[in-house]
């Protein structure tokens, strides 16, 4: 299993102890890029937030550890973010 299979699922950001989503939260999918198959929690996200791009921190980018992955809207009710590219 590679280490993005392994990651599927998990939420961002979360413990490794305890990564899995919770009940009564909202996720959004994060698809494509060094992120994809993670959830996002997007429960307290205000709705003008809901179109802007995220950097999300990640070492598995092309800038490794300290990068951003890029993540937009990718479908109209924000339950999908796609990858974008990576920043420094």
């Amino acid at each position: 299993m590679d280490e993005q299979e392994f990651m599927r699922g998990r939420v961002y950001g979360a413990d490794h102890e305890d990564a899995g989503p919770r009940p009564g939260r909202a996720y959004a999918q994060l698809v494509g890029g060094p992120l994809d198959g993670l959830l996002l929690d997007v429960t307290d996200r205000p709705a003008q937030e809901a179109r802007a791009v995220l950097a999300l921190r990640t070492e598995l980018g092309a800038f490794g550890p300290g990068g951003r992955a890029l993540y937009g809207p990718a479908d109209a009710g924000g339950r999908r973010l796609g990858w974008q590219g990576d920043a420094p």
